[in-house]
């Protein structure tokens, strides 16, 4: 071979090196990791299931993972806890199994949170076994089962209710089975009055909808033992629930008011003491007429009389002395009332009829409070005047029989008189007043007089305070209150449902007198009493009696809804 052909050679060699290799084929690496992910939890190689099951843990808190983009991911997942016995306190030989079945669940459980995960889930064939295996055949005897069981449960045991009871009424095809002894309704019924923890209460109060929601469950409800207690419970927590729904308005429709003072001393007219009329008798005319007049008035600008008053009050007085000592006519009396008080004077007073009246003068006046210790002894006919004080008085009865008044007490001895004499005696200090009573009295009217010589008579003064204070809800209730509200009607419709209770055809045809009813039908009448059974009269006779003693509760239920409000209205009415 010449040099020439070599060079060339050479060349070629160069440029062949020189060029850059063709393009492979680049594979899908997020393909590659996700099924590297389930061949590794599936190898049986240890470093590798933790690695798979790691990299899981951590993938599933992402809301983009899918199960359909990891095939077979959900057979290694049900590989660990089918195959573990004992998830709680292993043994050390088994711990490795035990943290494998447990990440494994923690899996499942968080990507089930995700819808598209949990219908993959509910509809693959090893779900479901891994459930009832779960709850069959893991021993709960075992003291390490069972202290974890405590350990997990016992600080949520309200979830694990919520949870069960919401599976139960969430799905329809659960009705066929509950039962009228379920231990679902009696845990229901048992949380029912812990108001202040609402999921739990929202979980009872569902479940308990649903349970009475079939006429055959409400219908066996109401010989329940609990029946009434729970009525009462749930018109409890109406009205605990419509406290912050409320708002207070105040009405004032208080008119004028007219009051007097409670301490007012009360005062009447003076009337001639035996000793004034007995000095008085026997003066000669006119000074007897201004002696008289001088102790029974006194001068006073506003003061008024009827003449015909003034002369009865003069001839009242010395009539029963006429025969001895004459009385003077009555116009020589009404003049004399000029030279005893030279302000008055007699006058006539024009108007639809005329009055005869004296101006300037009144009654003398004497307070009632003298009277008050006057002694009543001798059949209210002893002379003596008032005492001073309820102890002066009680000295000066001392006869044996009691003659106070009309008093009808037969004769005592020394001793019991003065003790029964007391009861005679009006106290030297006045009553206490309770707190609340005021210091004045309420007047009917603004010129009432008071205070008066027999107050019972009075007509009845006006309130001293008419605020109307009502509470008007604002906002509709929450839905506990809706489902219990729910409860309450399907149970009194189930308690009034029986044809004595039922409206009856009448005249008014149910209120609609023109109606016109088919009379061919047969009376059925008959056939439908007889249709209800004993339990369920008794049923309905316990319902109503429980509705009767929950009136009082449901007559403070307001609800903004009206059609809502007219349940309870017809259930209060009914009741």
């Amino acid at each position: 071979m010449s040099f020439k052909q070599v060079v060339v050679q050479v060349v070629r060699i160069r440029n062949v090196r020189s060029c850059p290799p063709p393009p492979r084929p680049v594979a899908d690496v997020r393909d590659d990791y996700e099924s590297t992910m389930t061949l590794s939890i599936r190898s049986g190689i240890h470093s590798e299931i933790s690695w798979g099951l790691d990299r899981l843990c951590r993938l599933v808190h992402n809301e983009q993972f899918v199960f359909k983009s990891i095939p077979g991911v959900i057979d290694g997942l049900f590989d660990w806890p089918d195959d573990c016995d004992l998830l709680f306190s292993a043994p050390p030989d088994q711990a490795r199994q035990r943290r494998y079945a447990l990440e494994s669940l923690f899996v499942l459980r968080n990507a089930a949170l995700h819808e598209p995960n949990a219908l993959e889930l509910a509809a693959h064939s090893h779900t479901i076994p891994l459930i009832l295996n779960a709850l069959h055949n893991l021993d709960h005897t075992k003291d390490e089962n069972v202290k974890h069981f405590c350990i997990i449960y016992q600080p949520h045991d309200d979830y694990c209710i919520i949870t069960a009871l919401t599976a139960l009424f969430s799905n329809p095809a659960n009705g066929a089975h509950l039962t009228f002894t379920s231990s679902a309704l009696t845990a229901s019924l048992r949380y029912l009055p812990l108001f202040v923890d609402k999921p739990l209460i929202d979980a009872c109060l569902n479940y308990l909808y649903c349970h009475v929601s079939y006429p055959s469950m409400a219908r066996a409800f109401l010989l329940h033992p609990e029946m009434p207690g729970v009525l009462r419970v749930l018109a409890s927590l109406l009205l605990h629930e419509q406290l912050g729904l409320e708002k207070t308005f105040t009405l004032d429709k208080t008119g004028p008011i007219y009051t007097a003072p409670s301490t007012s001393q009360a005062t009447r007219d003076h009337d001639l003491t035996k000793e004034e009329l007995d000095s008085l008798v026997a003066e000669p005319e006119p000074q007897r007429c201004y002696d008289w007049m001088r102790s029974m008035f006194v001068a006073k600008m506003d003061g008024e009389l009827t003449q015909v008053d003034f002369w009865n009050l003069y001839k009242d007085a010395f009539s029963p002395f006429a025969e001895q000592y004459p009385l003077l006519v009555a116009s020589d009396v009404i003049k004399n009332v000029t030279n005893v008080f030279p302000q008055a004077q007699a006058m006539v007073l024009q108007g639809s009829v005329q009055r005869f009246v004296v101006r300037g003068v009144d009654r003398r006046k004497e307070s009632a409070a003298s009277e008050r210790y006057r002694c009543q002894w001798d059949r209210s006919q002893c002379p003596e005047q008032p005492f001073a004080s309820p102890s002066e008085l009680f000295d000066h009865s001392d006869e044996f029989p009691c003659l106070w008044s009309s008093c009808p007490r037969p004769p005592l001895s020394k001793h019991a008189l003065s003790l029964h004499v007391l009861t005679h005696l009006s106290s030297a200090q006045p009553s206490q007043k309770h707190p609340s009573q005021s210091d004045t009295i309420t007047l009917p009217s603004e010129n009432y007089p008071y205070p008066t010589e027999t107050p019972t008579t009075r007509p009845p003064p006006p309130p001293r305070s008419t605020t109307i204070t009502y509470e008007v809800p604002i906002a509709d209730p929450p839905s506990t209150s809706l489902t219990a509200l729910l409860v309450i009607r399907i149970l009194f419709r189930t308690s009034f449902a029986s044809a004595d209770a039922a409206p009856r055809v009448d005249s008014d045809h149910f209120g609609f007198p023109g109606v016109v009813e088919d009379t061919d039908e047969p009376d059925t009448s008959d056939f439908a009493d007889g249709g209800v059974s004993a339990d369920e009269r008794e049923g309905e006779r316990r319902g109503r009696k429980a509705f009767v003693g929950i009136r009082t509760l449901l007559e403070s239920v307001r609800i903004r809804d009206e059609a809502l409000m007219g349940w309870v209205t017809e259930m209060v009415d009914e009741a």
